[in-house]
């Protein structure tokens, strides 16, 4: 029997974080940095999964899907999804191979899900689309694993480019590629200090920001515009400040959309940093090390701006720099940091 390969992309959300679950606007652009999933039809109903990055295989039966509290709740999740959705599968071994670091906020976890079920998109002939891959991903993320993310991370690691941003309203799932202007360089650069989804202060955050939406009395913070933050004075303090975020953050995303079209890179700065302050002090999700890391790459000769990306408590800073300046930016930022805090920070872009 062939082997069968696929590939997905990890990806930086440039600004618009925590904002997807509130049917709001993201614009991530995906990484170099990809899981590649290879499968083999089986002549059973089971599945024997390995991973490069994970030290335990995993076994199980097509039909008979459980939690089990590790890595291969995100394989048995898109079996269960693909059989709960009518998608008929035989047994097959699959591995994986990833350079997406885990945790780290590039969403390693899309680009296993995505990378897996197209993989299984070409072995078992599945009609699927992109979107439709992206939206499954989401749902075993979710209903399978437990961790109540936004369908954000799975669009970007199916369809965004990595010279493109993927301006995405997440309510309709309609979308735009916006080029990066070449005056733009993306630094990225990790903290080594790992966050997970699946519970503690994001399931929080996403909660709170539920509860804000139900005062209001909206669905979705989304339907709540920039310009009647008025609206939030009713709410208790902790709480108008998660809708307070995630409301200037829609805005935000819009402005940096127009300023990416118009390569106007001061405004897209100005943003990154107006977004890091907000998920600092009013969605409380950033964490000292992190914001060691954002003020030491402001002070970088060649940076419009500096922000924590992806869902916080630990994770990656991307950066916008001008061109030419990437390097000296990625490496001064990083000596920085160990110098003030004894830890190593891992630069993932640009590539050297």
């Amino acid at each position: 029997m062939r082997d069968t390969s696929a590939s997905a992309p990890g990806r930086v959300n440039l600004i618009g974080e925590h904002t997807d679950y509130q049917e709001g606007f993201v614009l991530p652009c995906a990484v170099p940095q990809r899981t590649e999933a290879t499968v083999r039809r089986r002549d059973d109903r089971q599945v024997h999964a390995v991973s490069a990055e994970m030290p335990d295989a995993i076994d199980f039966d097509l039909g008979r899907e459980y939690k089990q509290g590790g890595w291969g709740d995100y394989i048995q999740g898109l079996t269960w999804i693909l059989g709960q959705r009518g998608f008929a599968l035989d047994g097959f071994d699959l591995t994986l191979a990833s350079s997406v670091p885990l945790g780290s906020g590039l969403s390693s976890s899309a680009a296993l899900e995505v990378a897996t079920l197209r993989a299984l998109r070409e072995l078992f002939s599945l009609q699927l689309t992109d979107i439709e891959i992206a939206r499954l991903a989401q749902r075993a993320e979710v209903d399978f694993v437990g961790a109540p993310v936004g369908i954000m991370d799975q669009m970007a690691s199916s369809l965004a480019g990595e010279r493109d941003a993927l301006f995405l309203d997440t309510r309709t799932l309609q979308f735009e590629r916006i080029p990066l202007p070449r005056t733009l360089e993306l630094v990225i650069i990790n903290s080594e200090i790992a966050h997970q989804h699946a519970g503690g202060d994001y399931v929080t955050r996403r909660r709170e920001s539920e509860e804000a939406a139900r005062v209001l009395g909206v669905q979705y913070l989304r339907d709540v515009p920039s310009t009647e933050l008025d609206r939030l004075d009713a709410l208790p303090p902790v709480l108008m400040r998660r809708a307070r975020h995630i409301v200037t953050e829609n805005a935000r995303v819009l402005e940096a959309a127009a300023a990416l079209r118009n390569a106007d890179l001061p405004t897209l700065g100005r943003l990154f940093d107006a977004s890091h302050a907000s998920m600092r002090d009013d969605y409380q999700v950033s964490i000292h090390e992190v914001d060691v890391l954002v003020e030491l790459a402001l002070q970088q000769t060649g940076v419009y701006g500096a922000r924590l990306t992806g869902g916080g408590f630990g994770g990656a800073i991307v950066v916008a720099a001008a061109a030419g300046y990437s390097h000296a930016v990625a490496t001064g930022t990083a000596t920085a940091y160990e110098l003030k805090t004894g830890r190593q920070a891992s630069i993932l872009l640009p590539r050297t």
